[in-house]
């Protein structure tokens, strides 16, 4: 039996269930009533987690949520077809695809072999989490010159080995390894 979840105690980054499907919380904002007698409510910022549609909805502070059964599986990249991008299950050893709706851009940040976490809902995948950070060859980027960093710019495009274009400084050249943030998308060091 899953355990139930107040609506007034949801939290921002919680995990519910609503109506058999499950949502993360993006942000909460409770409102208490002025006059006696008046109920509290809550607003939440919420995304589904099937769909990745994000909305906003009211409920009442004693509304209750069961909590989800979602589960994450660590898992690596095999490869991506027409089919969908495949994954290996690290627990179980089988193959898991996910469709290109629900990889979106991870795949800027992929290589073959990427370890990653796996969102399963009711044993099917969903989605995935990148790691925080993850680290990429620069295929191609432009030497540095010198003198560049008089025009303000200190940094230069670089292609990564995913086909991922992003800024990096002048001093990175190609074949060296990076470190990018997945959430951003941006430099974060050299690896």
């Amino acid at each position: 039996m899953a355990a139930l979840i107040d609506a007034i105690n949801v939290k921002r980054k919680m995990l519910f269930e609503l109506e058999n499907v499950p949502y993360a919380c993006l942000d909460s904002d409770i409102s208490s009533p002025t006059a006696r007698g008046g109920q509290t409510l809550v607003r939440l910022k919420m995304r589904n987690l099937l769909t990745s549609a994000v909305f906003e909805k009211t409920f009442k502070a004693q509304d209750k949520f069961k909590e989800p059964d979602l589960v994450l599986v660590p898992a690596s990249y095999l490869y991506t077809d027409g089919e969908g991008s495949h994954f290996l299950d690290q627990e179980s050893f089988e193959t898991l695809t996910l469709t290109e709706k629900m990889v979106g851009n991870a795949l800027d940040f992929l290589i073959e072999g990427a370890m990653l976490q796996l969102h399963m809902y009711n044993g099917n995948p969903i989605g995935l989490q990148l790691p925080i950070f993850v680290e990429l060859d620069v295929t191609s980027t432009e030497p540095g010159v010198r003198g560049d960093t008089s025009s303000g710019s200190v940094t230069k495009s670089a292609t990564l080995e995913t086909g991922l274009e992003i800024k990096v400084p002048l001093f990175i050249k190609e074949g060296e390894k990076v470190k990018v943030t997945t959430e951003t998308g941006e430099f974060s060091g050299r690896a």
